[in-house]
Formats: structure tokens, C-alpha cells, sequence
């Protein structure tokens, strides 16, 4: 049987329903793992660098020391970034546009590694709008994000979102094969206390921060393939390798994405 490994990701509880990938799930303890974001917004951007870990070992993911980190785009800036500590590398003037390509090019432990990734142009997140249902006495919320997909195909979302002030990521992807040019029509399901994992049951009064991107379809399949190897409930690591954009067999992503943020806070419901 061939053993199952953890890469770190941020924490991040995740759902989706998408098509299946295969993924590879061979060993790969000790393995380079790159996290890199450029956004639209102003930075600093960060590119995190470790080492992947035996699902056997503590959730200690150690950081790569002395890495050469450099970004640059398709219209001729480019920048090293400065280590910060936790394997942590950071931008101090770079900055993202849509629809500009970016390349991140690591050494690393004697071993080059370099991504693209283009940036899709921004869609607004326009609303936040929430419905409920109930079963029984339990109330179950949701949020759809209120925004309308362009009309050329091919446009890829990742949402996440938190509650209050903690610090816990809840996460989906979605594609417009099927809504393309259309109104959203797919909710965000927030957590209750249905015995799967979540550790927060969502009431009236909570605020619920939302995070919308516009992702490279790479970074689509990476998150897709994440929601699968999770269970759509992913907790704090990723017990597997999803398919990485990055060359050399290292391990993550790197994505250039747009970003746009609205808060809700839950109203309670009246029974007519």
C-alpha cells in the first residue's frame, strides 16, 4: 500500500463538489513545498517554503532557510524578496495587475523551481444575500455571493470565508461550465454543529468575512483536487499532492489572483 503524506496549507475547511482528478499519492516526505500569492491588491505578497512531512510525523512543517525568491511579471519587473522568518519570503515594492503573466523562480537546497501564472481580470463581488432552512429545531445558513459571471467561458472562483474573529478557513471552488454568463446561483454553506469536523455553529449575529478570487484554471484544479483528497471538510493539512503548477516536483502553488472582500453579519430569522 503506498503511504499517504502531508503537505502544510493554511486552515482551511473545505467543500465543493467537482469532477475527479487523479492524483499522485506517492511518498513524498521531505519534499519542497511552495505557497506563493500575488494579488490585485497592495502588498507585501509572500511565497512560504518547507518541507512536506510523514502523515505519522506532528503537524511541524519544517521551513527552507537561504531560498533565492525572486517575482517578476511579463512587463519587466521583477524583484527578490527578503526572508521574514517561518519560511516566509516577502515583497516590499512588487505589485499585481490583471491580465499580467507572473513567474516565481526559487532555489532552493541546490534545486531550481518556477511557476506562471496569469492573473484573470477581476469580477465584483456586488452582495452578499443570506437564505436559511430548517430541519427540525435546527437552523441551517447560507450565503450566496451575488455577482454575475462574464460571458466568455472559462472563469474560475475560489471563496473562503471566516467567522467573527477566529481564525479558522472555510473554502469552495466553482467553475461557470454550467452558470456561464449568468447570476451565481451557488451558496456558501456555513457551518453548524452537524458532527462533521466544524467548530463553530453559525447563529444570528455572527459576522461571516467572505473572500472572492478569480483563479488561473491551474489553481482551480490544484484547489478542486484539494477538496477531493480532504473530503470537502480538509481541517488544517492536506493529506496528499494535489497536482502542483510548479516545476521540479516540488510540492503547492503559486497563484496570481484577484481579490475582493464583503462581511455579513446573520440575521435572525422570523417564523410567519
Amino acid at each position: 500500500m503506498k503511504n499517504t503524506y502531508f503537505i502544510i496549507l493554511s486552515l482551511f475547511a473545505l467543500t465543493s463538489c467537482e469532477k475527479e482528478i487523479d492524483l499522485d499519492l506517492n511518498n513524498q516526505s521531505g519534499n519542497i513545498v511552495i505557497e506563493g500569492n500575488v494579488t490585485d491588491k497592495v502588498g507585501p505578497y509572500t511565497v512560504k517554503i518547507t518541507k512536506s512531512v510523514n502523515v505519522s510525523d506532528p503537524n511541524q512543517y519544517p521551513a527552507v532557510t537561504g531560498a533565492t525568491v525572486v517575482l517578476s511579471d511579463d512587463n519587466g519587473q521583477t524583484e527578490t524578496l527578503h526572508y521574514v522568518g517561518n519560511g516566509m519570503y516577502q515583497t516590499t515594492a512588487f505589485y499585481g495587475d490583471p491580465g499580467r503573466t507572473y513567474t516565481l523562480k526559487v532555489q532552493a537546497e541546490g534545486k531550481e523551481y518556477t511557476a506562471q501564472s496569469t492573473m484573470p481580470e477581476p469580477v465584483p463581488l456586488l452582495n452578499l444575500a443570506q437564505s436559511s432552512f430548517k430541519f427540525g429545531d435546527k437552523t441551517t445558513y447560507t450565503l450566496l455571493p451575488v455577482f454575475t459571471d462574464p460571458v466568455p467561458l472559462g472563469n474560475r472562483y475560489l471563496f473562503s470565508f471566516t467567522i467573527n474573529n477566529l481564525t479558522k478557513k472555510y473554502m469552495n471552488v466553482s467553475s461557470d461550465n454550467v452558470n456561464n454568463g449568468l447570476p451565481n446561483q451557488q451558496p456558501l454553506i456555513l457551518p453548524n454543529d452537524d458532527n462533521k469536523g466544524r467548530d463553530h455553529e453559525v447563529v444570528p449575529g455572527d459576522t461571516i468575512h467572505v473572500e472572492m478570487q478569480c483563479i488561473s484554471p491551474n489553481i482551480f484544479t490544484y484547489y478542486n483536487a484539494l477538496l477531493q483528497i480532504t473530503g470537502g471538510n480538509g481541517g488544517g493539512t492536506t493529506p496528499a499532492n494535489p497536482p502542483s503548477n510548479i516545476s521540479n516536483g516540488a510540492l503547492g502553488y503559486f497563484s496570481a489572483h484577484t481579490v475582493d472582500r464583503q462581511s455579513y453579519v446573520i440575521q435572525q430569522v422570523t417564523t410567519p
